[in-house]
C-alpha cells in the first residue's frame, strides 16, 4: 500500500469531526480470516430515555462529540453519582483551547487514554489539558491495523462486502466484547483505571477513540460497582448512539464520496453501540466468574477496601 494512498485514506478518516472508530474497524480485518458466518439481524436497539439523558450529561466541546459526566445517576439506596468526578470521552487530539480550558475549569487532574499506539500514530496525541497528567493504558493490540486500512484502501467493494456483511461486522464486535473479560491485559487496564478513580478526589477523565467500546463497558462496569441498576448503566452505555450520529452518518457520506467504498453502511454495526454487544460482555462475564461482584475481584483485581473507597468518591 502506497503512501500517497495511505494518506488519501487517513485524511477522509479523519475529516473534520468525522473521525471514526479505529478500534472497531481494528477488528473488521479480522473477517477476512475467518470462516464464512451468518448472523441473524441484531434485535432494535433500545433507546435511552429522557431521564437518563438528563444525568450522565453531555459537556459540550468543540473538538469532541461524545463527552460525558456520569455524576447524577440514582444508586439502589437512593443516593446519586456525584458529577465533576467521572468523565467519559471520545479522544481529545481535536479539542481546542477554548475545550482544554474548559477541562481544567472541571478540575481534571488525569487522562487516562485507552488507545493504542497504532490509534495514536494515526489520530494524533491527546491535546494537552491544564494541570491534568497524562496516562497512556492501551487497551488491544494493533497488529492488524495496516491490515484494517488495506481493506478500505481497495475501494474493492466484494472485498469489503465478504469482510463485513452478511453479519460479519456484528459477529466481529461481538467477539470483541468478550474479549474485554477473557484478555488479562483488558482486564488489568479496566482494573487499574477504577483503583485510580477510588484513589483520587479530583476529577478523572477516560476516553478510547469514539468514546463507546472500551470506555462503554469500562463505564457499565463503573457504575455497576458503585450501586447504580443494571438498566440505568445500560442507558448510559447506549446514549453514544445518540451523542454520536451525526458524526457517524457524516462519515459514511464522506468515504463514499471519496470513493473508498461503495456501501458505507457497511461500517454502521462498527460504528453502533448495541445491547447484543453489551449482552456478549456481560454473559462472557457471567460465564467465566458468576456475577458482578466476583468479577471485579478476581478479575480486576479489585479488594473490598477500593470498592468502599470507589462509592465514597463517586457516591453522594
Amino acid at each position: 500500500m502506497g503512501s500517497n494512498a495511505d494518506t488519501e485514506v487517513k485524511q477522509v478518516l479523519l475529516s473534520g469531526a468525522m473521525k471514526i472508530s479505529l478500534f472497531s474497524l481494528l477488528t473488521a480485518i479480522l473477517a477476512i480470516f475467518a470462516v464464512t458466518m451468518t448472523t441473524a439481524p441484531p434485535a432494535a436497539t433500545a433507546q435511552p430515555d429522557a431521564q437518563t439523558a438528563v444525568a450522565g450529561g453531555k459537556i459540550d466541546l468543540q473538538g469532541t462529540v461524545n463527552t460525558r459526566d456520569i455524576g447524577g445517576y440514582r444508586t439502589y439506596d437512593g443516593a446519586k453519582t456525584k458529577s465533576g468526578k467521572a468523565i467519559r470521552s471520545d479522544s481529545l487530539e481535536k479539542l481546542t483551547d477554548a475545550d482544554a480550558r474548559k477541562l481544567a475549569g472541571l478540575t481534571v487532574q488525569t487522562v487516562i487514554d485507552l488507545r493504542t499506539p497504532g490509534e495514536v500514530q494515526f489520530a494524533g496525541a491527546d491535546k494537552p489539558i491544564p494541570g491534568a497528567q497524562p496516562v497512556s493504558r492501551p487497551i488491544d493490540d494493533t497488529g492488524l491495523f495496516q491490515q484494517m486500512l488495506a481493506v478500505i484502501q481497495t475501494r474493492d467493494p466484494r472485498k469489503q462486502e465478504e469482510a463485513l456483511g452478511n453479519g460479519k461486522a456484528e459477529q466481529i464486535m461481538l467477539t470483541m466484547y468478550t474479549t474485554f473479560i477473557t484478555r488479562q491485559e483488558s482486564r488489568n487496564a479496566f482494573g487499574q483505571t477504577i483503583k485510580d478513580l477510588a484513589n483520587t478526589d479530583k476529577a478523572t477523565l477516560y476516553h478510547c477513540t469514539a468514546g463507546k467500546d472500551r470506555t462503554g463497558w469500562l463505564t457499565y462496569v463503573l457504575l455497576r460497582a458503585v450501586g447504580v441498576p443494571e438498566g440505568t448503566a445500560r442507558q448510559d452505555y447506549l446514549l453514544s448512539n445518540q451523542y454520536r450520529a451525526a458524526a457517524d452518518a457524516a462519515l459514511r457520506q464522506q468515504v463514499k464520496q471519496a470513493g473508498l467504498m461503495q456501501n458505507p453502511d457497511l461500517l454502521i454495526p462498527l460504528q453502533e453501540v448495541r445491547d447484543a454487544y453489551l449482552d456478549a460482555a456481560v454473559g462472557k462475564m457471567e460465564q467465566d466468574y458468576g456475577d458482578l461482584g466476583k468479577f471485579l475481584t478476581r478479575g480486576l483485581g479489585l479488594d473490598a477496601g477500593t470498592i468502599l473507597k470507589l462509592r465514597k468518591n463517586l457516591v453522594g
